[in-house]
């Protein structure tokens, strides 16, 4: 999860260069984030941890802190991995 969590900082700290991101804050309230980021980060989220993100997982809420984004990779990995189990993958 820690390893998560760095990831996420490293690619946010690009976008909030003189703001430490604390792991619970939302980046939505400090106003720094436009449509553009928003699907910069879902594209990364995707890319970063092999996953895809689906329309029903397209709450803002999802994406609203550090934490929450670990919390949605995590969930996403564990319905990829009991799909592949059912599927005898």
């Amino acid at each position: 999860m820690e390893e998560m969590k760095v990831k996420i900082k490293k690619f946010l700290s690009r976008f909030f260069r003189k703001h430490e991101l604390g792991d619970d804050e939302d980046i939505f309230a400090l106003g720094f984030v436009n449509s553009l980021f928003a699907m910069q980060l879902v594209m990364f989220l995707e890319k970063e941890f092999a996953l895809t993100i689906d329309s029903r997982d397209m709450d803002l809420d999802n994406f609203r802190t550090i934490n929450r984004m670990v919390s949605l990779i995590q969930e996403k990995a564990a319905v990829d991995q009991q799909s592949s189990q059912v599927s005898g993958g």
